[in-house]
């Protein structure tokens, strides 16, 4: 592939999948406010975008099999937890950006368990068989992630259990 059209379709991937975030962001906050239509209208457009991103990724050939996708899972968690993320909280703190630093906290946290879960799967698969995990738990507040029973309260951000989404 040439690079402008690598360096373009890699910037038509992150603009996509921006959009894409953007979109159900607003439809949660529409939804809350009682417009449900618009809601709608923002979460469909949303799976627009998604598709547009995914059609981008695979042209850029991003898409490998299930244990190189993990491993590619593993090392992106990896990059935020170790360079990434104490990189932004150092900027974060250095110019006082309260909320700011303390959703990186939240995510941070969150990442190392990502990883974590991803390498157990990596290793699952590698072994030839899937992942055994049973539930897991997604605090809707800050992202934290559990598996197996949710916790009374998230450990990150002290949210009550109603608040973890289940998957």
């Amino acid at each position: 592939m040439h690079e402008m059209t690598k360096s373009n379709l890699e910037a038509s991937f992150a603009g996509e999948s921006q959009a894409h975030m953007r979109y159900l962001v607003f439809a949660d906050k529409a939804e809350r406010e009682g417009f449900s239509n618009v809601a709608r209208l923002f979460r469909a457009v949303a799976y627009a975008e998604r598709i547009h991103a995914t059609n981008h990724f695979k042209a850029l050939k991003g898409l490998g099999e299930t244990s190189e996708n993990l491993q590619a899972a593993i090392d992106g968690e990896t990059f935020e937890v170790e360079e990434m993320y104490p990189a932004y909280k150092s900027v974060a703190e250095l110019q006082e950006e309260k909320r700011a630093l303390r959703y990186m906290d939240f995510a941070l946290e969150a990442e190392k368990v990502h990883a974590d879960l991803y390498g157990k799967a990596s290793d699952s698969v590698q072994a030839g068989g899937d992942v055994e995990f049973g539930e897991i738990h997604i605090c809707e507040v800050c992202g934290w992630t559990v598996h197996g029973d949710a916790p009374d309260r998230c450990p990150l951000c002290n949210a009550k259990r109603e608040r973890f989404k289940t998957f």
